[in-house]
């Protein structure tokens, strides 16, 4: 669909600016080093300035707003502690209660800086709403899309655009807001917003994001295509999920074509908010600064998106909106972690608010081939509630195949985008810039999955007992691991013959207890509960036996939410043993292929192509029968190349019939996030808990009530 037209510019437009230094209050306690820190308001108000943007607006300080307000989307409890935290009370205690949180730390200015945020979001929403303003940007921090109900995280206080929102619909009727728009290109998924407006059809929710199958941050599965909303809202959800990093200019402007403008003109919003975050800019700063400069530019730019839009880009993305709501459009500073580029898309977005005229030019305007596959099964999702979207999408385009690994972890080494960067090179040596270093850049780009040119199989088993062949190449880490690195075009898929002769015991202790359940993985399709199909084994023939023992280890629930399953959490078993517990498991007599398919439908790592749509399979196994003799010694193999997916550890549970018994769960890493808090532990949700009833009832394991009580309990104990 081509962009709304857009009404004529007026001669005075009047655009509202928000800045207070007051919020640059919020800092780290000690000073130390931090992507979100207050010059990033700063480098974006001297850009504004000295670009003469800032004189063009009507200028606004913050102002804060009533916890009557705030309480609209957040719990009682969250408010008091939010607004407290910075008092003497938690002088001794602050810094330890920000370790409970994911990626949130406090000191004496947050209280103030988080009440300023959210009620500098109403003040120009308001405004807007009212005529007053025809627009407006508010440079707020802390950042707020991330914060949930009754959770502060990825360094969000309070949700600033649902607090305005919620506002708008609610407490000023008046102003004839009933429907309303909230676009949230920020790189990382707004979930806390999602969560917040998930049954509320009056509330149109888009999020275009880095989600790389759910273990981008926040990395939890709600930002898959399939959360669509529920009851009166099922439908007013719409995510749009990027499989990896590198997506650019033409990446976006294609969602924007093709899902978010057709669905935006039937919804016909009163108002739109934009949860602006600037994080999957294209870092070009580091290419005209000094080299001490270039290293902190490069290092910070962008760190934790790994996309690649221009400031122009976010121009062009903002005037595609403007021919909806009046042109009435609200700008929230979400993400967005280097300096220059942050300033330069602002810079770009008011002069488009202001009416000035630019002129788009990418040097690269095709999208990549994944992205069309992404557009198309979000299509797919949504066509029924948004009947705009059953069209056919334009065929024979000239797309990019997805970018190497190479690709995904190098450094931008882009030119610059022709702006002076004087006043920001200042900024930058006045202040402490993070420098991040490799593993930590890497833990926020993109993950290398299997199907990539290179699979790196980091077991001491794999060395030991495979055969090395002349393609292969050995390394001795840093910490004395040996790691066996083949290139997958030189491995065929003789391993499918192999494996499929050796069978074992795959061990379910989740929902796959229930066998109907657990046929989707082998044969495909979906059963009662489940949201999404399984794309099932290349094997599809029936497990060749059932039955039940106990494993001494914990059950327990974790993460908040899948697209499978919906909010809630899913079973995963400590690794550690303890002879105290005592959990079910269901064994299946399957093939060792099998097993592999199912670790790789289990960790998301089956895709479907999108040019013919077959189902595409890893072109190597994850475990072969050097590691089932590795863990029959050491009893477990944490999975190196998905390290970060949530199923990575395979536990070796004893021998049955001479046959090994094998599971699937969380990494022990992941079990000390839980504990501290880091990562949520979540009662299942009732579709999901009843597949585990009807899977221990039908195993003949525990009646209804029994069932319901083991689950239960499970639940409910604390690590």
């Amino acid at each position: 669909m081509a962009a709304a037209p857009a009404p004529p510019a007026a001669r005075a437009a009047r655009v509202g600016l928000l800045y207070d230094e007051r919020m640059c209050a919020h800092a780290t306690p000690d000073g130390e080093e931090h992507p979100e820190n207050p010059e990033r308001l700063r480098a974006i108000w001297r850009k504004l300035n000295a670009e003469g943007v800032a004189s063009r607006c009507v200028v606004l300080k913050a102002k804060e707003t009533e916890d009557k307000y705030i309480a609209s989307v957040h719990s009682n409890n969250h408010i008091k502690l939010m607004k407290e935290i910075s008092s003497k009370k938690y002088d001794s205690s602050r810094n330890k209660i920000a370790r409970k949180y994911n990626s949130i730390y406090f000191n004496k200015g947050s209280s103030e800086s988080a009440v300023l945020a959210a009620g500098s979001v109403i003040e120009v929403a308001e405004k807007v709403a009212a005529g007053e303003l025809r627009s407006a940007i508010a440079l707020v921090r802390p950042p707020g899309h991330h914060a949930e109900h009754d959770e502060a995280m990825g360094f969000c206080l309070f949700n600033n655009v649902a607090v305005a929102a919620n506002y708008l619909l609610n407490d000023r009727p008046d102003l004839g807001i009933k429907k309303i728009l909230i676009v949230d290109w920020d790189v990382h998924h707004g979930n806390g917003t999602q969560k917040m407006f998930y049954n509320d059809p009056r509330v149109l929710f888009f999020s275009v994001h880095r989600f790389d199958y759910g273990s981008f941050y926040p990395s939890e599965g709600d930002g898959s295509h399939c959360f669509i909303g529920e009851e009166a809202g099922k439908g007013y959800n719409i995510n749009v999920p990027w499989e990896h990093g590198k997506c650019g200019d033409a990446d976006y402007i294609a969602a924007w074509d093709h899902v978010l403008l057709p669905v935006t003109e039937a919804f016909d919003p009163d108002i739109i908010l934009v949860s602006a975050g600037f994080d999957a800019v294209l870092a070009a700063a580091a290419a005209a600064a000094s080299n001490a400069t270039r290293t902190a530019a490069a290092a910070l730019g962008d760190p934790l998106g790994g996309c690649c839009i221009t400031p122009n880009g976010y121009a062009l993305l903002l005037t595609k909106l403007l021919g909806f709501a009046k042109g009435r459009i609200v700008m929230a500073l979400e993400g967005g972690y280097n300096l220059r580029s942050i300033a330069n898309s602002v810079f770009a977005c008011a002069k488009v608010l202001l009416g000035d005229k630019f002129t788009f030019s990418s040097p690269e305007m095709q999208p990549f081939e994944s992205t069309w596959r992404v557009i198309q099964a979000v299509r797919d999702e949504l066509k029924t509630y948004w009947p705009v979207l059953s069209s056919k999408l334009p065929e024979n385009l000239s797309l990019r195949i997805k970018p190497s690994p190479s690709e995904l972890y190098a450094s931008s080494d882009s030119e610059p985008d022709g702006e002076d960067v004087d006043e920001l090179s200042g900024a930058l040596s006045s202040v402490n810039v993070i420098q991040f270093a490799d593993d930590a850049i890497s833990e926020h780009l993109s993950k290398m999955k299997l199907d990539e040119e290179n699979l790196a199989v980091k077991t001491a088993s794999s060395c030991s007992t495979a055969e090395h062949h002349p393609t292969d190449s050995v390394e001795v880490d840093i910490d004395g691991s040996v790691v066996l690195s083949k290139r997958i075009s030189d491995l065929s898929l003789a391993w499918r013959s192999d494996l499929s002769r050796t069978h074992v015991w795959y061990a379910s202790f989740g929902s796959n207890m229930w066998k109907p359940r657990f046929l989707c993985y082998i044969q495909g399709g979906k059963a009662e509960g489940m949201s999404i199909p399984c794309c099932g084994s290349r094997d599809t023939s029936s497990p060749r036996g059932t039955m039940w023992k106990t494993v001494p280890h914990r059950l327990l629930f974790g993460r908040s939410s899948t697209p499978c399953w919906g909010t809630g959490g899913v079973a995963f078993l400590n690794p550690e043993i303890n002879y105290n517990e005592k959990s079910y498991v269901c064994m299946y007599k399957i093939t060792l292929e099998q097993f592999n398919d199912i670790l790789f439908q289990e960790n998301r790592l089956v895709l479907e192509d999108g040019k013919n749509g077959n189902v595409v399979y890893p072109d190597s196994p994850l475990i072969g029968s050097s590691e089932v003799e590795f863990m029959s010694t050491n009893k477990a193999i944490h999975l190196e190349p998905i390290k970060d997916s949530w199923y990575s550890n395979v536990l070796y549970l004893g021998d049955e019939d001479e046959l090994p018994i094998l599971t699937m769960t969380c990494p022990s890493s992941d079990i000390e996030r839980y504990k501290s808090g880091e990562l949520p532990l979540a009662p299942p949700s009732k579709t999901y808990a009843a597949t585990l009833i009807k899977g221990l009832v039908e195993g003949k394991q525990l009646d209804a009530d029994g069932a319901a009580s083991y689950i239960n309990a499970a639940a409910a104990r604390g690590l």
